[in-house]
């Protein structure tokens, strides 16, 4: 039965990446112009603070915001933007407690529409719902109607360097299971420590870089590759009063490969300070390492560095031994949410910037040509990703290989406070594998 619905999620997936079939619209912002005496009017400034995630979409997203302006006077987008090694739940709380609630903000999949179900608007009646594609709203539909807007749909996995595999002589299109990504993995490690690829690559030292500081990268992308394979979606995860760690063991290899033939291999307690942007920027970007588990959102951040490097850039599985091997997560990462306690005319004003943002030309450039998104709904046939990384998740999900997102369906801070610190504790020795086993579990069980 479970491998009947997770065939049925990769086909999800299939048309999620190939059926653009709908063109869409936007509206204007109501007039808020007030009369004067001399018979002038003078529109007065309707502002919409966004507080959002994506620090890889910052810059773009300020550029969207004034083009909409643009073409909407008397409209000011203020943004700001938390995320990457910052904690964007604890900030969205801290924002809210401060009372400077944003009219836009962010919210993951059925958990945190939970938690913040008393802020959300229903936003069922917006023109881009009926362009979603197929379960992509499942994650914020409650009782039939919708309260979010999907930001894209991502994929991630191993990011590899194409180069350094063919200077190695490895085969990627044979990586398809644990064993062979192993192999592989040993065939770079010992043609690095050799030398052989000095001359070509000489900043090159280890095959990972692995970012154990971002507990999102660990508590929740990695332990999802697995997680993802006992539940059947994040709602189904959502719904689980315990987890059982079905493939633990497996889990726990994937975690050591990455540890064992990273750059701190001799002092793995020391990935607890490797961040994002030394994993990135600092790490594949530039071409000391060959591998590192990240999605299709770094593409823009490599390209920054050296845009050669980010076109030659691919995706290997994320192996499951004893479950589906030649597969990569794919799922929503968050969705757009509008306050519904702020005015109304906020709330217009907020609601057609996100309509604009992905039904308008301009806004579907943006979305798939400046921020390298796939996007969630139907109508860009002439807006396709092609990036690298993008066409690499494209490719997987036409092939049915995607397995589903379910770390939103976790209890509301398991992946990161919990299981992410327990993947710490367990690389700097303080924790075994089986007690970071029992403790998840009972944590999950008391947080649920």
């Amino acid at each position: 039965m479970k491998m009947r619905k997770k065939l049925a999620l990769g086909m999800v997936f299939m048309l999620v990446l190939s059926a653009f079939l709908l063109a869409g619209c936007s509206s204007t912002p109501q007039d808020t112009s007030a009369p004067q005496e001399d018979g002038e009017e003078v529109r007065e400034t309707v502002e919409v603070d966004i507080f959002q995630f994506k620090v890889e979409i910052g810059r773009e997203l300020e550029q969207a915001a004034r083009a909409y302006e643009a073409d909407n006077p008397g409209v000011k987008i203020n943004i700001e933007t938390v995320g990457g090694g910052d904690d964007y739940g604890a900030a969205l709380r801290a924002k809210f407690q401060s009372g400077a609630e944003p009219a836009i903000f962010n919210v993951g999949g059925p958990q945190d529409v939970e938690d913040w179900m008393s802020k959300l608007e229903d936003l069922s009646d917006q023109p881009w719902v009926d362009l979603a594609l197929d379960g992509i709203l499942s994650g914020a539909t409650v009782d039939g109607k919708v309260y979010a807007l999907p930001f894209n749909i991502e994929g991630y996995g191993f990011i590899y360097n194409k180069g350094i595999f063919e200077a190695a002589g490895i085969d990627a299109a044979s990586i398809v299971d644990y064993a062979s990504l192993e192999e592989a993995v040993k065939t770079l490690d010992s043609k690095i420590k050799a030398g052989e690829l000095k001359d070509e690559y000489p900043l090159l030292e280890a095959v990972f870089e692995y970012a154990a500081r971002e507990t999102w990268v660990t508590g929740l992308h990695t332990s999802n590759a697995f997680l993802g394979q006992e539940f059947d979606s994040s709602i189904d995860a959502f719904n689980a009063n315990t987890v059982e760690f079905n493939y633990a063991d497996a889990f726990k290899k994937l975690i050591d490969l990455q540890a064992d033939y990273s750059s701190n291999t001799n002092s793995k307690r020391n990935l607890n300070a490797v961040d994002y942007t030394a994993q990135v920027e600092e790490g594949i970007a530039i071409e000391r390492v060959a591998i590192t588990q990240q999605g299709n959102w770094v593409y823009g951040g490599v390209k920054g560095v050296d845009p050669a490097v980010a076109d030659n850039l691919d995706i290997l599985p994320m192996p499951v031994i004893g479950g589906q091997e030649d597969v990569i997560p794919v799922g929503v990462p968050m969705h757009w949410t509008v306050n519904k306690d702020v005015s109304e005319e906020v709330k217009e004003v907020a609601k057609d910037f996100l309509n604009w943002l992905y039904t308008s030309d301009t806004g579907k450039d943006y979305i798939v040509n400046q921020f390298y998104f796939i996007p969630p709904l139907s109508g860009y046939e002439n807006f396709k990703p092609e990036d690298s990384l993008g066409a690499a998740v494209q490719r997987y999900a036409e092939a049915g290989k995607t397995t589903p997102w379910v770390f939103m369906g976790y209890p509301t801070g398991w992946g990161m406070d919990v299981l992410g610190i327990n993947i710490q504790r367990y690389l700097d020795g303080s924790m075994t594998w089986e007690e970071l086993i029992s403790d998840s579990q009972a944590q999950w069980e008391r947080m649920r």
